[in-house]
Formats: structure tokens, C-alpha cells, sequence
């Protein structure tokens, strides 16, 4: 498992790379310098394992998807630049070190977020799968990532229903899970049932993932997990909602659904061990 997991990292971290060495010589070079602080700053690579090996499980080599896992990474990076800004959560560290604003400033993390999420269209063009890159748009703007980004700003005066902690979720976290499972198995050839599968599998971990990061602000070490734990108590978190031993449990259930999907697929053990292992980490 480890194996695997760290040759799809390896290959996303040096597709990424490649992808911004070629405008280095470019005027607005500060612009990229900024866009890779935060793109090339590691962190787990989820999304693009997920693209990679929904890819692979549908019989096709899983590199055709690299385009839509990079695609999926810079968008959820520009996502992370901008939730950091004052305006927004407001951090100073992401990922062990200083978030991109409390560098390069907040003119130019704002435009490295814009420019982070325009070029992930470009990147994914390259793929030549048209309903892949529709699928990827729905999941990152309104109706998706940007869309939960909205609920949970608008939710932060009231305690939220059960519905809507779930509607937040599945946009402002989910959707881009889905985005790289869903278009990992497109890229692969995917049957209409096997991208429905994908879908159902990336909502229900989406969900489990999401459940325990909200426990983890609350039980976890900020050492280990490289941000500040404990700043989310006053927001409509799962925790608040439930309480921790009630949490436990929904991940239990969301992890179970999530496998079950799983069964559209062939030789399914990496992702099985994969869900497992992200919904009962510590860190």
C-alpha cells in the first residue's frame, strides 16, 4: 500500500512541478513563486491518489489521469491560499510553515489562488475528455467547493441542523474528493455505473474524512497535524453537532458505505485500506 501510494505522490509531485518550470522566465515571476510555495508545499496528495487509482481500477493505465489529479491539486490549493486569508479564517500556518499571505502579502496570495484555479482548467484540457472537465467545473465553483465555502460562512452567526452541517460538507470538502474519483474513473473508460459508484464512494469518505478532522480539531495535536487545533469550536462542526462518541460512530457507518461502492470495481484492496487508513488517522 505504501508503495503505491508513494509512487502516485512521486509522480504527481513531479507533474506539478514540470507543469510551472517552463514560465520561470516569465516577467511575473513573483506570481509563480508564490503559486508553488503553496502548490509544491507537500501535504498527503488525497485527490490525486484517488484520480490515479479510480483510473487503475478501471483497467487503463492510471497516469491518463494525471491531468485531472493536477488539475484537482491546484485547485485545492488556491482553495487553502484563500480560506487563510484575513478575510476568511484568517491563519497564519498551514502545513507546518507561514501561510502564502503572511509572506507574499495578500495582493498577491489573492492572484495566486486566481491564477492557481484558471490554470487547472488548462491543465486538464490536455486530458481531451470534455464531460470530465464539466464534471471538475460543477465540483469546484458554485455548486460545489466555493458553494459549501458560502453555506459556511453564512452559518456562522446560528447553530446549524444535521442537513445543513451535511450541506456544507459535501460541497465545501466533498466535492472535490468526488471531482477526483469521478474523474479518475472517466478518464479510465469508466461504465455509467462505475461513475455513478465513484460518486457514491467519494461522498460517503468525503463525509467520514470530514467527521474526523472535525474530531481532530478537537482531540488532535497541532504538532503532528501541522496547523492549530481547537479554532473551529464555535463553528457548526460534526462535533458540535453530535458530540465526539456519536462522531465515531458516523464514521464508522460513512467508511462502511463508502467500501460497499467500491464493489463496480476490480481489484479494490489498495483503495479499501486506503479508506480505512484516512478515516481512523490520528494526524
Amino acid at each position: 500500500m505504501n508503495e503505491r501510494t508513494n509512487q502516485y505522490r512521486e509522480y504527481i509531485e513531479t507533474y506539478l512541478k514540470d507543469w510551472y518550470a517552463r514560465f520561470h522566465h516569465e516577467p511575473q515571476s513573483k506570481l509563480f513563486e508564490s503559486m508553488e510555495y503553496s502548490l509544491l508545499a507537500g501535504g498527503k496528495r488525497l485527490r490525486p491518489v484517488f484520480a490515479f487509482e479510480f483510473c487503475r481500477m478501471c483497467g487503463a493505465d492510471w497516469k491518463k489521469a494525471a491531468p485531472f489529479a493536477a488539475a484537482i491539486e491546484m485547485i485545492h490549493t488556491y482553495s487553502l491560499i484563500h480560506d487563510d486569508l484575513p478575510s476568511m479564517d484568517n491563519d497564519d500556518y498551514r502545513r507546518g510553515r507561514l501561510t502564502n499571505h503572511k509572506v507574499y502579502g495578500e495582493a498577491m496570495a489573492i492572484l495566486a489562488g486566481d491564477a492557481l484555479l484558471t490554470d487547472a482548467f488548462a491543465v486538464a484540457s490536455t486530458a481531451g475528455i470534455t464531460d470530465a472537465i464539466a464534471v471538475l467545473a460543477e465540483c469546484a465553483g458554485s455548486l460545489g467547493m466555493v458553494g459549501g465555502q458560502v453555506l459556511d460562512i453564512m452559518s456562522e452567526e446560528r447553530v446549524l441542523t444535521e442537513q445543513e452541517v451535511i450541506d456544507i460538507q459535501t460541497r465545501k470538502t466533498g466535492a472535490l474528493i468526488n471531482a477526483a474519483c469521478v474523474t479518475g474513473a472517466m478518464a479510465g473508460g469508466a461504465s455509467e455505473a462505475q461513475i455513478a459508484a465513484a460518486g457514491t464512494f467519494a461522498g460517503a469518505l468525503g463525509l467520514a474524512f470530514q467527521i474526523r478532522d472535525d474530531m481532530l480539531d478537537v482531540i488532535g495535536n497541532a504538532q503532528e497535524l501541522g496547523k492549530a487545533v481547537g479554532v473551529d469550536g464555535s463553528k457548526n462542526t460534526f462535533v458540535r453537532l453530535y458530540g465526539l462518541e456519536k462522531c465515531e460512530e458516523l464514521v464508522q457507518k460513512y467508511t462502511e458505505i463508502a467500501i460497499d461502492a467500491l464493489s463496480a470495481f476490480a481489484d479494490t484492496g489498495y483503495m479499501t485500506k486506503l479508506a480505512k487508513s484516512l478515516t481512523a488517522r490520528t494526524v
